[in-house]
């Protein structure tokens, strides 16, 4: 259902594009629009772990370094079918993780030394496995492909308005509202497509380690910690965390525009799985 929803997304996404460009930049417009955008996130994607793995000051170890950890990730790897990542811990205390990428044969999975700290190993098992069913769903790729069209989205109401565009759709009150509402609706699909591959993860993870309920408690208590210890963090990546890293979680209209769906929902949906056995 997940993966359908984020299609459907997409597909908005994509739609959104179209009628823009048709209506405010035309098709050369569009045609430019999506070019720059595409040239503004190709680094970010071909070099995206490199790029946040240094921002966090992350170090690499391998099993001489961090025997417990590095095994339970070969171990959770090989369940999931998947290449074995770089492992990869952040000097922070604020407990969190995540997984970054272009494709499961240039995959890493970090962790903070909080989540090491405060999780027992079947919590911990849970949070591994849901970062590698983000390896295993290439959802870095889904995240770099819905920011090109944001972008793009954003620059074309620009363009409609500062290069003219179609007067005869609107006019310059028509353009004015496009500048402004587009890239609004751009952000909240491109949020949207987030929450929809957390809760993907959520329930993949699950599979793959076997323990819904464990990634359940994980979930609660890494929400819960991420309140109480802060953390330097890049809003630009807050999505590549399993949670938010900054305090609070969204509620209201502010969750719309949040990257990560209310951890009382993942909760919820995570002990629905146990009850059932799926």
């Amino acid at each position: 259902m997940n993966t359908i929803r984020t299609a459907g997304l997409m597909a908005a996404m994509i739609v959104l594009f179209a009628l823009l460009g048709r209506g405010l930049g035309g098709e050369q417009g569009m045609f430019i629009a999506f070019g720059v955008a595409v040239a503004m996130n190709f680094a970010s994607y071909w070099f995206s772990d490199k790029i946040v793995l240094k921002m966090y000051k992350a170090q690499e170890v391998d099993r001489s370094g961090a025997p417990e950890l590095y095994d339970m990730i070969d171990r959770l790897r090989q369940q999931a079918g998947l290449p074995m990542p770089k492992v990869y811990v952040i000097p922070s205390d604020q407990p969190n993780a995540f997984a970054t990428g272009r494709n499961p044969k240039n995959a890493a999975v970090a962790v903070t030394n909080g989540i090491v700290r405060l999780l027992n190993q079947d919590e911990l098992e849970g949070v591994i496995a849901h970062e590698l069913a983000h390896v295993q769903n290439r959802d870095i790729l889904t995240s770099s492909i819905a920011a090109t069209l944001a972008a793009a989205i954003t620059l074309l109401a620009r363009f409609g308005l500062f290069f003219g565009g179609d007067r005869d759709r609107g006019g310059l009150l028509g353009s004015l509202l496009m500048l402004i509402l587009a890239p609004i609706a751009a952000m909240l699909i491109q949020m949207a497509i987030s929450r929809a591959r957390e809760f993907a993860a959520d329930r993949d993870g699950a599979r793959i380690c076997g323990k819904p309920r464990a990634l359940a408690s994980a979930l609660d208590r890494l929400q819960r910690g991420a309140e109480r210890v802060p953390m330097n963090a890049n809003p630009s990546t807050a999505h590549m965390f399993i949670v938010n890293p900054f305090a609070g979680a969204a509620q209201g209209l502010r969750s719309l525009f949040s990257t990560h769906p209310p951890t009382e929902e993942r909760v919820r949906r995570l002990m629905e799985m146990e009850r059932i056995g799926v």
